[in-house]
């Protein structure tokens, strides 16, 4: 280790020869190591998908932990979705199952039940199809090439301290064997030469072979190295196909939160009929609302004949004549204005987002218009630039 450490100290230094690994060699290193950082933080991030709450995922991964240790399975969990829906399922019971909010919270909150229990099954499909497989990946298989990483490194050191000591050897027996020829003249220093030649000589041999045993171990590892780095395609390919099952699971999760809310609309449109009649519906003829229209936009409005009798219920859509329209008698309510409104004629009137005016309805009018009335002014007014308040 003491040579290792001081051959690795010396390169940083600048004051010792490092061998390079070859090109493939350090293509697939750098491979790896960009599969290694751009997987863990997609296992990251998924799991951050999957369970948004950081605290609840620490304490998710705990719970798994404690039950992967006492070799127990993992109870499943309620979702969010799953605890609001029995939330309104309990305030529906309160309240009286046969009131229109409760009658209303019990179909909302089956559907909430409905849709955590899709978003259950789809967490569980995400973790044994998609998560797993990375974890597996960055727990066994990336801990191995990162173990044999480390040997090749330290077989390249001891390669490299190997080929430092021949050459220091080497330039010893050399400068020893350029000393003068001292055998006639002095006999002493003769014997002294001959000695440490023998010596740098039986180093050099040393040395030599140490450096042949270095290289071996070392093209060894290198080999054994190169092999699991080329295991990362397979890699690939199989996370893959993991990604690919990940998208079926989302799709599925996706398909059914879609098809459980459509049947909740459906449900709760009936339902307003039933408690809310004679009130305007929204249909397409009516002028589309700006992006992010509320929903409360298309809000109701009861019907209350004009006066005149006869003579107003004749009046026709595109014969009103707003001059003629008067407010009627009750029916008329306050609405808050949620976007401009430029007036296509004269028989329309401008809106102001945020502005209050005066709004109610003559029969024969499109259900999607109201009248407006704002001091003196008075038009039609789309419904769906508007906010019912009373």
């Amino acid at each position: 280790m003491d040579v290792f450490l001081l051959q690795f100290t010396e390169e940083k230094l600048g004051q010792a020869e490092k061998t390079e690994l070859d090109a493939h060699l350090e293509n697939l290193l750098a491979r790896a190591d960009s599969t290694k950082n751009w997987t863990e933080k997609i296992f990251r991030q998924t799991e951050a998908l999957l369970q948004p709450n950081p605290v609840d995922h620490t304490g998710a991964r705990i719970e798994e932990f404690l039950f992967e240790k006492l070799d127990r399975k993992l109870p499943s969990r309620t979702t969010n979705g799953e605890l609001l829906g029995q939330y309104m399922l309990e305030a529906a019971n309160d309240f009286g199952p046969g009131t229109p909010y409760g009658s209303t919270l019990i179909k909302v909150g089956e559907s909430q039940r409905r849709l955590g229990g899709a978003e259950r099954e789809f967490m569980q499909a995400a973790s044994i199809s998609f998560l797993t497989p990375l974890r597996n990946f960055l727990e066994g298989d990336w801990r191995t090439i990162s173990k044999e990483r480390r040997v090749l490194q330290n077989r390249r050191l001891d390669l490299d301290a190997c080929k430092a000591r021949l050459k220091k050897a080497k330039a010893a027996e050399a400068k020893v064997a350029a000393m003068p020829d001292f055998q006639e003249t002095r006999p002493r220093n003769y014997v002294l030469s001959a000695s440490a030649s023998a010596l740098w000589s039986e180093e050099v041999d040393k040395a030599e072979h140490e450096l042949r045993v270095a290289q071996t171990e070392f093209d060894r590892q290198a080999e054994v190295t190169r092999l699991l780095l080329e295991g990362i395609s397979s890699t690939h390919v199989h996370h893959l196909r993991c990604l690919h099952e990940f998208v079926e699971a989302q799709a599925t999760y996706y398909a059914q939160c879609q098809q459980y809310m459509q049947d909740l609309q459906k449900q709760l449109g009936s339902a307003n009929g039933e408690v809310f009649p004679n009130t305007l519906g929204v249909n397409a003829n009516a002028p589309p609302a700006p992006a992010g229209a509320s929903p409360s936009a298309a809000a109701t409005l009861p019907l209350t004949p004009a006066p005149g009798g006869a003579s107003a219920s004749a009046m026709q859509a595109d014969s009103l004549k707003i001059e003629e329209v008067q407010p009627p008698a009750t029916g008329t309510r306050k609405a808050k204005v949620l976007y401009d409104y430029d007036a296509a004629d004269t028989s329309e009137l401008s809106l102001l987002a945020d502005e209050l005016i005066t709004v109610y309805t003559v029969p024969g009018m499109d259900p999607d218009w109201l009248i407006g009335e704002r001091g003196n002014q008075k038009g039609k007014v789309p419904v769906t630039y508007l906010e019912l308040l009373s």
